[in-house]
């Protein structure tokens, strides 16, 4: 079976209307199976998925379509052609949310960034890099705002994370795990750097979110992001928090 797509271009407004789509629960939900389905999938399949109406499942598809996070096109086979329309079915498409720079450049954006901490620019340039970071969270997070209520949950904090590549999932009550860190090829070269501007940049997002009883808190572990975040409280074990 092949499917026929229609293209969409990358762009920074792209990707912040991407994320700020991804707070809603069923969206996502809709989003995450078609991703992990491998092949086209029907609105009835999507429909089945989330629990919901075909007619909803639709209008949820159509506006990740839009976004550039799926891409439409209508189912083919090899065998004898039928009569009517053919049903229309659904792929992952070519928008991801990234921060400012083409994702083919993160390489060179991060080979920069350590080539000049260690010929002397050290801590400056790492408190820029965060304080940049942290900006653009709070960018994201504000642009997502609108579409999680007064009064944002783990749920909306996903939707936007999950929108940025950092693959999130509950790890208990109050803490939220990053299975992924978008920024991972250049950990290895400068881990204090990177994983501080991961800090800085969720801490951001959290900022912009509105979700004050949540914290972005450094808590490496092996295949993982080094930040995690949990729900407000009193601090834990020491590790490094970022206040927002």
């Amino acid at each position: 079976m092949a499917i026929v797509t229609r293209e969409r271009s990358e762009d920074q407004a792209g990707s912040l209307a991407a994320a700020s789509l991804l707070v809603d629960s069923v969206r996502r939900r809709v989003f995450r199976f078609v991703r992990r389905a491998r092949r086209p999938v029907t609105r009835d399949e999507a429909a089945a998925s989330a629990g919901i109406s075909r007619n909803l499942a639709a209008f949820h598809l159509d506006r990740l379509v839009e976004a550039g996070l799926l891409r439409a096109g209508r189912q083919t086979s090899a065998g004898p052609a039928r009569v009517g329309r053919k049903p229309k079915v659904y792929e992952p498409g070519p928008v991801e949310v990234h921060l400012d720079v083409p994702r083919r450049q993160h390489a060179l954006l991060a080979a920069v960034l350590v080539d000049t901490m260690a010929a002397g620019g050290g801590d400056a340039v790492a408190g820029d890099a965060v304080a940049a970071a942290r900006r653009r969270g709070h960018q994201v997070g504000a642009a997502a705002r609108a579409g999680a209520g007064p009064h944002p949950g783990p749920e909306a904090v996903e939707g936007v994370l999950e929108g940025l590549g950092f693959e999130p999932y509950p790890a208990g009550a109050d803490v939220l795990r990053l299975a992924n860190c978008p920024f991972h090829p250049h950990a290895a070269d400068a881990p204090e750097l990177v994983c501080g501007i991961n800090l800085g940049l969720i801490a951001g997002l959290l900022t912009g979110l509105g979700a004050g009883a949540m914290e972005a808190v450094l808590a490496p572990r092996a295949g993982e992001c080094c930040v995690e975040i949990r729900r407000g409280g009193p601090g834990r074990g020491g590790a490094t928090r970022a206040r927002h």
